[in-house]
């Protein structure tokens, strides 16, 4: 059975809808699935999976969250080489280039992204919530 690490960050409950949703996907699929909030994982995990989804809202000027999410992501960054992943998050403004700048990084670090990443404006709608399902999904395959 794989088993796959759902890491997050939400500040207002958007980012954990979607993390949720993820966590049902992992499981129709037949996997094991783990929810983590940002502050409870640690790059020494990464050796318990099979794959990742990670999410992360839109901050600032279109970057990750910087006091817990995206310290702890750049500490897993350098074993990301090899690994599946998949990217999701809510925004409030702009157009998504928080996600297309971090998937970049992704792929620099060597991770294989297994699906899109998901976006959604605010809370997720039932479209953003099935391609969150579906991300878990493919990450399960």
């Amino acid at each position: 059975m794989k088993k796959i690490a759902i890491v997050y960050w939400s500040g207002t409950g958007n980012t954990e809808a979607m993390a949720n949703a993820v966590l049902e996907g992992v499981q129709a699929e037949g996997a094991e699935g783990v929810l983590y909030t940002a502050a409870d994982f640690t790059p020494a995990l990464l050796e318990g999976f099979d794959g990742f989804a990670f999410g992360c809202p839109s901050m600032g000027v279109e970057s990750l969250e910087d006091g817990e999410f995206e310290p702890m992501f750049r500490a897993c960054e350098p074993m990301l080489t090899g690994k599946k992943l998949a990217l999701f998050g809510s925004y409030g403004w702009g157009d998504g280039e928080w996600m297309r700048n971090w998937e970049d990084q992704c792929r620099a670090d060597g991770a294989e992204l297994v699906c899109d990443s998901v976006i959604c404006c605010e809370a997720p709608d039932e479209t953003a919530t099935e391609a969150c399902r579906a991300l878990g999904s493919a990450l399960s395959k």
